[in-house]
């Protein structure tokens, strides 16, 4: 493509002389390239931010983000119950990275121009059926690490971001956007037996345990 520079470590987009594109019409331009040459997986026509230097610079498919290597931010809510158990979720079998494995009640990436709060507050909804209210008490979302790894669509740069909350007893959550097949609570001897075994994604592995440190140092746990 003109203006596209591959080298081993990077995928340089520059300037063509003659022609007046936006930075986001050449990113749209590079993701359906990618697309019609079988190198994306899915296409899932929702939009990332690209954020480079600390800004957002423009916005891409959210298919074409781990082939290209871009920095995405994922956000997950570590929903206790009052006695101290916590509510996690199972993926479909239907999701394209990591099907039928056990995951945060709800984590996601977000979507180009929300807000990391709007994005927690939209997944809580689709995933858990949770409101606003139900997690007005929640922590600030906080970064725990930021994710380099190979995936096999590509390359995963992503900062984790976890909130804490107490469901109040008379909340059950519940899937609405088909992409969760079982919600259940558990306790901490069947939580830790579940992830000794492997049983979780990486990353909410790493978000649970990270979660079960702060309730610990915090006075929560025995």
């Amino acid at each position: 493509m003109p203006g596209i520079h591959i080298e081993d470590e990077a995928v340089h987009i520059r300037p063509v002389a003659g022609q007046r594109k936006s930075l986001n019409a050449v990113m749209a331009d590079l993701a359906v390239t990618l697309k019609d040459a079988g190198c994306l997986r899915t296409w899932r026509n929702e939009l990332l931010d690209v954020i480079g230097e600390g800004r957002r610079l423009g916005a891409i498919e959210r298919a074409a983000v781990r082939p290209l290597g871009l920095l995405t931010k994922a956000v997950h809510l570590n929903a206790w119950a009052p006695d101290g158990k916590l509510w996690i979720a199972r993926r479909a079998l239907s999701k394209s990275t990591d099907p039928g494995m056990w995951d945060t009640l709800v984590g996601g990436l977000a979507c180009a121009g929300e807000s990391l709060d709007l994005s927690l507050l939209r997944e809580s909804n689709e995933e858990a059926g949770l409101t606003a209210g139900d997690i007005e008490n929640r922590s600030p979302l906080r970064v725990i690490l930021r994710m380099h790894r190979r995936l096999p669509e590509g390359y995963q740069v992503e900062d984790v971001l976890v909130s804490d909350c107490i469901l109040h007893e008379s909340v059950t959550p519940q899937n609405l956007d088909g992409e969760v097949s079982d919600i259940r609570l558990v306790g901490m001897e069947e939580l830790w037996t579940m992830v000794e075994a492997g049983e979780f994604t990486r990353e909410a592995e790493l978000v649970i345990l990270e979660g079960l440190q702060k309730r610990l140092r915090d006075g929560l746990l025995p």
